[in-house]
């Protein structure tokens, strides 16, 4: 591999990771009970989620830990770190976090044509300004990294 290509592969990986680490301790802090950056546990769940779920330890820390995993995964696939058997699990973890990544900004899609949600809910602001645009651009970082999509030479059966 190219050490330019090699080195893109290796930052957006890293980016990647990097939101999902920054999305884990967001959970973590919400974790604490604090609510920042809405007033309180039903604005927040509302402007996140368009849904009443509570913000607990119980449910946010799994998403945390899940979160850490998942760019764990990445970042390893990224820099190729490991052996064979990790390597082909970091690259599936990374092609499921692509998948998951994709699917949020397809939804995100739908709800910006207001199916779904209220046009003039936090929720919906939120979603077309900030959701649906991280989660598209990282999900196409995501495939990338994990090789989805990748060019591959086409072989020529008219050469025998």
């Amino acid at each position: 591999m190219d050490r330019a290509v090699d080195r893109t592969a290796q930052r957006t990986g890293s980016a990647v990771a990097g939101l999902l680490a920054a999305d884990a301790a967001l959970h973590l802090y919400w974790a604490t009970g604090l609510t920042w950056p809405a007033a309180d546990g039903r604005a927040l769940s509302q402007a996140v989620l368009n849904a009443d779920v509570p913000f607990t330890p119980p449910v946010v820390l799994p998403l945390a830990a899940l979160l850490l995993a998942a760019a764990a995964a990445v970042l390893a696939h990224a820099h190729s770190l490991g052996g064979p058997r990790t390597a082909r699990l970091c690259r599936l973890a990374t092609a499921a976090v692509a998948a998951g990544l994709l699917l949020r900004g397809a939804a995100g899609l739908v709800w910006a044509c207001g199916l779904g949600t209220d046009p003039g809910s936090t929720f919906h602001l939120l979603d077309l300004v900030l959701y649906t645009p991280l989660c598209l651009g990282f999900g196409a970082a995501a495939a990338r990294t994990a090789g989805l999509g990748a060019r591959r030479p086409v072989r020529d059966f008219r050469r025998g």
